[in-house]
Protein backbone atom coordinates (compact mmCIF):
# COMPACT_ATOMS: atom_id res chain seq x y z
CA UNK A 1 0.00 0.00 0.00
CA UNK A 2 1.00 3.53 -0.63
CA UNK A 3 1.45 5.88 2.85
CA UNK A 4 2.84 8.64 1.36
CA UNK A 5 4.27 10.42 -2.12
CA UNK A 6 7.55 12.97 -2.84
CA UNK A 7 7.83 14.34 -5.86
CA UNK A 8 6.95 16.90 -8.29
CA UNK A 9 3.24 18.24 -9.60
CA UNK A 10 3.44 16.98 -13.39
CA UNK A 11 0.01 18.44 -13.64
CA UNK A 12 -3.48 19.63 -11.96
CA UNK A 13 -6.87 19.55 -12.81
CA UNK A 14 -10.29 19.85 -11.47
CA UNK A 15 -10.10 17.22 -8.79
CA UNK A 16 -6.96 15.29 -9.20
CA UNK A 17 -3.34 16.08 -9.87
CA UNK A 18 0.12 13.73 -10.89
CA UNK A 19 2.57 13.78 -8.59
CA UNK A 20 5.84 12.57 -10.73
CA UNK A 21 8.00 10.20 -8.33
CA UNK A 22 11.41 9.62 -10.13
CA UNK A 23 9.92 9.50 -13.36
CA UNK A 24 6.58 7.66 -12.25
CA UNK A 25 3.35 9.57 -12.70
CA UNK A 26 0.88 8.32 -9.85
CA UNK A 27 -2.47 9.83 -10.31
CA UNK A 28 -3.67 10.98 -6.96
CA UNK A 29 -7.12 12.24 -5.85
CA UNK A 30 -7.38 15.50 -3.96
CA UNK A 31 -9.80 18.03 -2.57
CA UNK A 32 -10.13 21.25 -4.65
CA UNK A 33 -8.71 23.01 -1.36
CA UNK A 34 -5.25 20.97 -1.66
CA UNK A 35 -5.47 21.58 -5.72
CA UNK A 36 -5.92 25.17 -5.29
CA UNK A 37 -2.77 25.66 -3.92
CA UNK A 38 -0.78 23.57 -6.28
CA UNK A 39 1.13 24.68 -9.51
CA UNK A 40 2.82 22.47 -12.39
CA UNK A 41 6.92 22.11 -11.42
CA UNK A 42 6.06 22.40 -7.62
CA UNK A 43 7.79 20.03 -5.37
CA UNK A 44 5.32 18.35 -2.89
CA UNK A 45 4.89 15.52 -0.24
CA UNK A 46 1.33 14.19 0.18
CA UNK A 47 -0.22 11.58 2.86
CA UNK A 48 -2.04 8.60 1.13
CA UNK A 49 -5.06 6.77 1.04
CA UNK A 50 -4.91 3.96 -0.80
CA UNK A 51 -8.41 1.79 -1.61
CA UNK A 52 -8.38 -1.54 -4.24
CA UNK A 53 -11.47 -2.48 -5.11
CA UNK A 54 -12.03 -5.16 -8.05
CA UNK A 55 -11.58 -2.72 -11.17
CA UNK A 56 -9.31 -0.43 -9.62
CA UNK A 57 -6.99 1.18 -7.02
CA UNK A 58 -7.56 4.81 -6.14
CA UNK A 59 -5.02 6.78 -4.18
CA UNK A 60 -6.66 10.22 -2.42
CA UNK A 61 -3.68 12.45 -1.57
CA UNK A 62 -3.85 15.12 1.69
CA UNK A 63 -1.65 18.25 2.47
CA UNK A 64 -2.31 17.44 5.91
CA UNK A 65 -2.64 14.46 8.90
CA UNK A 66 -5.39 16.23 10.19
CA UNK A 67 -6.86 16.24 6.50
CA UNK A 68 -6.44 12.25 6.34
CA UNK A 69 -7.44 11.56 9.71
CA UNK A 70 -10.87 13.49 8.89
CA UNK A 71 -10.99 11.44 5.52
CA UNK A 72 -10.78 7.89 7.06
CA UNK A 73 -13.74 9.35 9.83
CA UNK A 74 -15.92 10.15 7.00
CA UNK A 75 -15.70 7.17 4.87
CA UNK A 76 -16.76 4.98 7.96
CA UNK A 77 -20.28 6.36 7.02
CA UNK A 78 -22.65 4.35 5.09
CA UNK A 79 -22.84 6.62 1.43
CA UNK A 80 -20.13 8.36 2.05
CA UNK A 81 -17.27 7.25 -0.52
CA UNK A 82 -13.76 9.01 -1.61
CA UNK A 83 -15.32 11.12 -3.84
CA UNK A 84 -17.94 12.58 -1.35
CA UNK A 85 -15.73 12.77 1.61
CA UNK A 86 -13.07 14.78 -0.86
CA UNK A 87 -16.47 17.35 -1.64
CA UNK A 88 -16.54 17.71 1.91
CA UNK A 89 -13.16 18.59 2.88
CA UNK A 90 -13.07 20.71 -0.06
CA UNK A 91 -16.15 23.08 1.45
CA UNK A 92 -15.10 22.63 5.53
CA UNK A 93 -11.75 22.12 6.77
CA UNK A 94 -11.50 19.56 9.37
CA UNK A 95 -11.54 21.93 12.73
CA UNK A 96 -14.73 22.98 10.60
CA UNK A 97 -16.14 19.59 9.96
CA UNK A 98 -15.76 18.39 13.85
CA UNK A 99 -17.26 21.50 15.30
CA UNK A 100 -20.17 20.71 12.23
CA UNK A 101 -20.76 17.23 14.24
CA UNK A 102 -20.22 18.11 17.36
CA UNK A 103 -22.84 21.08 17.43
CA UNK A 104 -25.31 18.53 15.05
CA UNK A 105 -24.93 20.94 12.15
CA UNK A 106 -26.25 18.90 9.24
CA UNK A 107 -26.69 21.89 7.14
CA UNK A 108 -22.65 23.00 6.98
CA UNK A 109 -21.92 19.50 5.81
CA UNK A 110 -25.36 19.40 3.15
CA UNK A 111 -23.13 22.41 1.76
CA UNK A 112 -20.52 19.52 -0.23
CA UNK A 113 -21.46 17.98 -3.63
CA UNK A 114 -23.54 14.72 -3.16
CA UNK A 115 -24.51 15.43 0.25
CA UNK A 116 -27.81 15.43 0.86
CA UNK A 117 -30.00 16.47 4.14
CA UNK A 118 -30.03 12.42 5.39
CA UNK A 119 -26.57 11.65 4.79
CA UNK A 120 -25.32 15.22 6.07
CA UNK A 121 -27.71 14.27 9.14
CA UNK A 122 -26.26 10.44 9.61
CA UNK A 123 -22.57 11.96 9.06
CA UNK A 124 -23.19 14.28 12.13
CA UNK A 125 -24.59 11.38 13.91
CA UNK A 126 -22.41 8.26 13.54
CA UNK A 127 -19.63 10.82 14.13
CA UNK A 128 -20.23 12.45 17.29
CA UNK A 129 -17.54 12.26 19.72
CA UNK A 130 -15.69 10.38 17.22
CA UNK A 131 -13.85 13.43 15.29
CA UNK A 132 -12.77 15.76 18.36
CA UNK A 133 -9.35 14.55 19.26
CA UNK A 134 -8.69 13.57 15.42
CA UNK A 135 -9.08 16.70 13.41
CA UNK A 136 -9.33 19.94 15.66
CA UNK A 137 -6.07 21.19 15.63
CA UNK A 138 -3.80 22.04 19.15
CA UNK A 139 -5.06 25.64 19.08
CA UNK A 140 -8.43 25.31 18.28
CA UNK A 141 -10.91 24.84 21.45
CA UNK A 142 -12.76 21.43 21.94
CA UNK A 143 -16.37 21.07 21.64
CA UNK A 144 -18.79 22.51 24.38
CA UNK A 145 -20.33 20.25 25.87
CA UNK A 146 -24.33 19.70 24.78
CA UNK A 147 -25.75 19.36 28.63
CA UNK A 148 -24.28 22.93 29.47
CA UNK A 149 -27.00 25.10 30.12
CA UNK A 150 -24.91 28.57 29.09
CA UNK A 151 -23.42 27.27 25.72
CA UNK A 152 -26.82 26.48 25.01
CA UNK A 153 -28.58 29.22 25.56
CA UNK A 154 -25.71 31.55 24.31
CA UNK A 155 -25.73 29.19 21.16
CA UNK A 156 -29.42 29.98 20.44
CA UNK A 157 -28.69 33.83 20.97
CA UNK A 158 -25.95 33.61 18.10
CA UNK A 159 -28.26 31.96 16.26
CA UNK A 160 -31.28 34.17 16.80
CA UNK A 161 -28.83 37.02 15.21
CA UNK A 162 -28.01 34.98 12.24
CA UNK A 163 -25.24 32.80 13.13
CA UNK A 164 -24.91 29.49 11.77
CA UNK A 165 -25.00 26.75 14.19
CA UNK A 166 -21.63 25.48 13.29
CA UNK A 167 -20.33 29.28 13.81
CA UNK A 168 -22.13 29.91 16.61
CA UNK A 169 -20.57 26.70 18.65
CA UNK A 170 -17.04 27.87 17.45
CA UNK A 171 -17.94 31.43 18.92
CA UNK A 172 -19.10 30.19 22.75
CA UNK A 173 -16.49 27.60 22.78
CA UNK A 174 -13.77 30.01 22.32
CA UNK A 175 -15.53 32.38 24.77
CA UNK A 176 -15.91 29.83 27.33
CA UNK A 177 -12.15 28.89 26.77
CA UNK A 178 -11.60 32.45 27.99
CA UNK A 179 -13.92 33.37 30.45
CA UNK A 180 -14.67 29.74 32.27
CA UNK A 181 -17.68 27.48 32.41
CA UNK A 182 -18.90 29.41 35.60
CA UNK A 183 -19.16 32.44 33.02
CA UNK A 184 -23.16 34.54 33.16
CA UNK A 185 -24.85 34.07 29.81
CA UNK A 186 -24.19 37.79 28.97
CA UNK A 187 -20.69 37.89 29.27
CA UNK A 188 -20.61 34.46 26.77
CA UNK A 189 -22.11 36.33 23.95
CA UNK A 190 -20.60 39.70 24.58
CA UNK A 191 -17.52 37.99 24.64
CA UNK A 192 -18.46 35.36 21.82
CA UNK A 193 -19.29 38.43 19.63
CA UNK A 194 -16.34 40.41 20.09
CA UNK A 195 -14.48 37.13 18.77
CA UNK A 196 -16.43 36.60 16.29
CA UNK A 197 -15.93 40.57 14.75
CA UNK A 198 -12.10 40.22 14.88
CA UNK A 199 -12.13 37.16 12.75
Amino acid sequence: MIARLKGLVDSVSADSLVVDVNGVGYLVQASTRTLSNLSVGQGLALHIETQVREDAITLFGFAAEGELAAFRALTTVQGVGGRVALNILSVLTPDQIAHAVAAGDAASLARANGVGPKLAARIANELKGKLGAVALSAGAPLPIKAGARVADDAIAALAALGFRPMDASRAVSEALADLGEGAALNDVVRVALKRSAKQ
